[in-house]
């Protein structure tokens, strides 16, 4: 078996031999020859993709298409149709019929990244494919039949979004059953010096110039620091001082300056793998800021609505004129018999006001009659119901689940 693994770490570009890197490489040989469905976790950085391409070389589906997909890099509007495909003029922009990646792979392996990213409408299409192999392509309504091997990954902790209400808990327990962790780079002591050496080996080659080294005390520090980017960060840092540094032997202290927040160990903006510009995956970066932004402003959006009307007003006089507030574009008169005052100049009145909640509950009333009618009008269906009422189709499911409207 030690032989077999070592012969699987040359095939895949794999450096290291910590207990645990073996332990995941066993586990993904084990589980090849089956059809069983496996989870990869671990943090950003540590290889996750070589396992699925592992697992497909030594199935029975070697000699059939292997795709992998990041989930977090495709934008929340278009995920269905790249994974499941579309119907000619089912949505604007549709001027074809594509097939999605379900598809597309039949008779292979479709490696899903980031799954933890999956809307949860998107969940529920993938659970369909995982029980019985069908789904269905946007906008069609004929049932099409797949066989393909799901391979996932995530960095997330998929139980704390399902407790959140993020993730699925009945697709979490179908994409986990057999679940392969790799460890973080600062659980491979053992293993981050021969990494360096590796990748000074292959930027020596790639720059025509002696491959970098270590002195004992570099050595040492590369060993202790906590490296929060893994393996890729390491990469990094062997190739900007094998462009920078002009001595091939690197010290302790030129090494510290290449290694931010070295004494506390702080995590670092991981530079780009490559001296050129990649636009593919700074675009995709760009995309997840802007969706994680707009989760944000909808989380703000949410608590601002939810906000009790409470008001602070300075007294100036002995007779208090009617006060009005405006609410999400509604005027709210508050009468004086419902306020309570006191007569002393300069002093700062909090008006508390009986029937704000009445209202409240009569503004919550609008806003779901508002949904049912939208829902009504096009026949169920979210996207188009979301676009009517001016809000994003993530919102709409949640007032859906607050109201229960299903």
């Amino acid at each position: 078996m030690f032989e077999h693994l070592q012969s699987i770490k040359q095939r895949y570009g794999i450096i290291g031999n910590d207990p645990a890197l073996n332990r995941a490489l066993d586990k993904a040989l084990r589980v090849a020859p089956t059809d069983i469905t496996v989870l990869i976790t671990g943090e950003s950085g540590v290889g996750k993709e070589h396992i699925p391409k592992i697992i497909h070389q030594n199935s029975h589906r070697k000699h059939g298409p292997y795709f992998a997909v990041n989930c977090g890099a495709i934008p929340e509007g278009t995920i269905d149709s790249e994974l499941f495909g579309h119907e000619k003029g089912s949505f604007t922009g549709a001027s074809t019929t594509r097939k999605g990646y379900f598809e597309v792979s039949d008779g292979g392996t479709l490696f899903l990244d980031e799954v933890g990213e999956l809307p949860l409408t998107t969940q529920v299409r993938l659970l369909r494919v995982l029980e019985n192999g069908e789904f269905l392509k946007v906008g069609s309504s004929k049932v099409q039949k797949t066989d393909v091997r799901i391979v996932t990954a995530t960095n997330k902790n998929l139980l704390k979004l399902i407790e959140e209400g993020k993730f699925r808990e009945d697709l979490f327990y179908r994409l986990n059953t057999v679940e392969i962790s790799l460890p973080p780079l600062r659980e491979r002591k053992g293993d981050v010096h021969l990494l360096f050496r590796k990748f000074a080996s292959d930027f020596a080659q790639k720059y025509g110039k002696p491959a970098v080294r270590l002195t004992p005390d570099a050595i040492a520090i590369l060993e202790s620091y906590d490296w929060p980017g893994n393996i890729r960060q390491l990469r990094n840092v062997v190739e900007e001082i094998s462009v920078m540094e002009e001595d091939r032997m690197i010290d302790g202290e030129t090494l510290k300056k290449y290694l931010p927040d070295y004494q506390r160990h702080f995590p670092t903006i991981i530079p780009s793998e490559s001296a050129h510009f990649d636009f593919d995956k700074d675009r995709k970066i760009l995309y997840k800021l802007i969706f994680d932004l707009k989760k944000e402003i909808d989380y703000l959006k949410d608590k601002i609505e939810r906000q009790p009307p409470v008001m602070h007003l300075q007294e100036t006089n002995p007779v208090q004129k009617n006060v009005k507030h405006t609410e999400n574009g509604v005027e709210i008169i508050y009468q004086p018999e419902h306020i309570e005052r006191e007569r002393n100049i300069n002093t700062e009145q909090v008006i508390t006001v009986p029937h704000v909640e009445e209202e409240s509950l009569s503004l919550q009333a609008r806003e779901i009659d508002l949904i049912k009618k939208a829902l009504e009008k096009h026949h169920g269906k979210r996207k188009k119901a979301a676009e009517e009422l001016g809000i994003s189709e993530r919102t709409l499911y949640r007032k859906i689940k607050q109201y229960n409207l299903d």
